[in-house]
């Protein structure tokens, strides 16, 4: 059992007012005193309770963070991105994961309030004003991600309207005449939140109704994609635009077992720009949706809710993107 402030009072013969003050370096306490409590307290491997000492605060220095899955590497980078943070602001990082399960989400929720984490970086799959009030009700500042949860809760991410809009401009610009929109999420869960996925395929249709070309537009929704694909016959002029990298890599190695390269045999366009991109040949034209700068603003804005809870709940930070050239896309006239 742990020795506590009380024992090292009694051992040392004074009272736990003046161990405390030893301890923390405060107050009036002759140097001999001190010395001799912090002394006994390292001879008998005293360990401070920090979380009554951040409780008697009234914070324990956590964050809260909860997103869909560690193994897809846009999450796995923010995570790091957002501890690495967070621990440069003296804060620890308590992590779980909803793999797109809303009931999940909400008992994890559930759970970090009931350990009084200091706030909450959140990428959500649920969504709506009756979602906001639960997560109100908590009266825990929470930051929302990637997925837009209501209007007055504080959101931090890129313009996935824009960008997806950009890469798709990207493509048609490079002469493709058949375009394969890829983004099994819309075809889920009719209840799940896919803002993300939504404003992608926005962006996609916007670009293609201003195109000035007349090009052939198919859409694979759901996540018999792949199987679709291989009963197709791919021509050089047949490009895939993907809401993620992983799905576009996907279709890259299963064209691969065909003896199709993406860039010489058909088009490819990704979209995160995972970290794990610079071991894959050929290189993926991608979007780069900067995770660590969305990792950065999203805790920057937590920390200012935790420390001054006069942040605007309507605040959207939007951050840049940036085209990443590869060599899946490439001119075809």
């Amino acid at each position: 059992m742990s020795i506590t402030t009380n024992d090292l009072a009694k051992l040392c013969g004074v009272s736990r007012t003046t161990v405390i003050r030893a301890l923390n370096n405060t107050g009036r306490i002759s140097d001999s005193t001190k010395q001799k409590i912090l002394q006994t307290a390292k001879e008998h491997g005293y360990k401070p309770d920090l979380l009554a000492r951040s409780l008697a605060r009234g914070r324990t220095n956590t964050i809260g963070v909860i997103v869909l899955d560690s193994n897809n590497r846009y999450f796995s980078q923010m995570i790091s991105a957002v501890s690495s943070i967070a621990e440069e602001n003296g804060f620890g990082v308590s992590i779980s994961l909803h793999t797109n399960d809303q009931q999940k989400e909400i008992e994890q929720l559930k759970r970090m309030a009931a350990y009084k984490v200091d706030g909450i970086i959140l990428s959500s799959i649920n969504e709506g004003e009756e979602y906001k009030k639960f997560l109100d009700d908590f009266g825990i500042p929470v930051v929302s991600v990637d997925n837009r949860i209501a209007k007055d809760i504080p959101f931090v991410g890129i313009s996935q309207r824009k960008s997806m809009k950009a890469a798709t401009a990207k493509v048609l610009a490079a002469g493709y005449k058949k375009i394969f929109f890829v983004c099994p999420p819309i075809k889920g869960n009719s209840n799940e939140n896919i803002y993300v996925h939504r404003k992608r395929m926005e962006g996609f249709r916007q670009a293609i109704e201003e195109c000035d070309k007349h090009v052939e537009v198919k859409y694979l929704l759901d996540w018999g994609y792949l199987e679709q694909i291989e009963a197709l016959k791919i021509t050089k002029d047949m490009a895939f635009v993907c809401v993620a990298d992983e799905i576009a890599l996907d279709i890259m190695m299963l064209l691969r077992h065909r003896g199709l390269t993406a860039g010489t045999d058909f088009g490819l366009h990704g979209f995160d720009a995972i970290d794990t991109l610079k071991y894959i040949t050929p290189e993926l034209d991608t979007v780069d949706n900067n995770v660590e700068l969305v990792a950065k603003e999203a805790m920057k804005l937590l920390i200012e809710m935790i420390n001054t809870n006069s942040v605007d709940k309507r605040k959207r930070i939007i951050v840049p993107f940036n085209l990443v050239e590869g060599t899946t896309i490439k001119k075809t006239f």
